[in-house]
């Protein structure tokens, strides 16, 4: 699967895929054959950090 190319997208894809499919980053990223590494940079550059508590992306 593709991912969105845009942060503010992808930010939107992410968090409403954790909430609704997903119990962490980890089996997203697995189920999707997504580079976890990749992801939490491009989020980091953007503003946000991945919260395992909250299983979402949050603002840093």
């Amino acid at each position: 699967m593709n991912l969105p190319k845009d942060s503010a997208i992808l930010l939107g894809f992410l968090n409403l895929k954790l909430r609704d499919e997903y119990s962490s980053l980890r089996a997203l990223c697995e189920d999707l054959d997504a580079d976890r590494e990749g992801i939490e940079a491009q989020m980091l550059a953007f503003g946000y950090v991945y919260s395992e508590q909250a299983n979402a992306f949050v603002c840093v």
